[in-house]
């Protein structure tokens, strides 16, 4: 599964870590993710996003 990195702030999306803050569970997809989610650092969304 490939990273991605937020454009605004930096943050790197690791789907082996997932979002547990935002209640991702570790092994999701960025593909996979919500619509809704946001980036937890800047609040970015996930067009915002792209593969690091």
């Amino acid at each position: 599964m490939k990273k991605y990195v937020c454009a605004i702030c930096g943050y790197i999306y690791d789907p082996a870590e997932g979002d547990p803050d935002g209640g991702i569970a570790p092994g999701t997809a960025f593909e996979d993710l919500p619509d809704n989610w946001v980036c937890p650092v800047c609040g970015a969304t996930k067009d915002q996003f792209e593969p690091a």
